[in-house]
């Protein structure tokens, strides 16, 4: 794949009209390809491999939320960066997951061109489907590049999106709850 897509940068210097034999270029071509191999790495993962059998039994009964995890994407319809901060929660029902688990899935879903509102159910729906909590909420707040370098050029705008499911969905006291501690700022 790296070789193909090598070939495809050096041409698309050609047609912006560079030159890619000039020597800041020269490697240009083979480290784009290594950044999509990176950029596009959740395309080879899966699931079951990310968890890893790391769902555990346990009684325990309160929120469990992982929050101001960093993630980066590709916009889809772009192929621009759009990057942010993913809040994701949920209530067990006798069962917890090893928490490093869940950067791993945002990750997993993340590296995969992507729109920010089906990342966002993405990973409510994996969290969900592995856990069978008693509800899941995923807040994620993403800067647009394909907002803020193009097009309408808002360099302060700021996307955030929810996917919430069983009691996060229907309890407003347990969605507020939610929102109110992933908006509080520990210093």
């Amino acid at each position: 794949m790296e070789e193909k897509i090598a070939k495809i940068t050096k041409q698309l210097l050609k047609e912006i009209g560079e030159n890619p034999e000039r020597e800041g270029l020269l490697k240009t071509p083979k480290r784009v390809a290594k950044a999509w191999d990176f950029f596009s790495h959740g395309y080879k993962q899966n699931l079951d491999d990310i968890v890893n059998q790391a769902i555990f039994n346990e009684e325990a009964k309160d929120m469990v939320i992982v929050r101001d995890v960093e993630f980066f994407s590709l916009c889809e319809h772009h192929l621009i960066p759009f990057f942010g901060k993913a809040h994701v929660g949920y209530i067990p029902n006798g069962k917890v997951i090893g928490l490093s688990k869940i950067p791993r899935i945002i990750d997993m879903f993340s590296r995969r061109l992507q729109v920010q509102e089906r990342l966002t159910s993405q990973i409510a729906d994996a969290v969900n489907n592995i856990l069978t909590p008693k509800g899941v909420a995923v807040v994620m707040e993403g800067q647009h590049m394909c907002m803020q370098m193009r097009g309408v050029q808002k360099q302060s705008s700021y996307t955030s999106t929810s996917a919430m499911h069983g009691k996060f969905r229907n309890s407003a006291e347990t969605r507020s709850e939610f929102l109110s501690i992933i908006n509080r700022r520990f210093e």
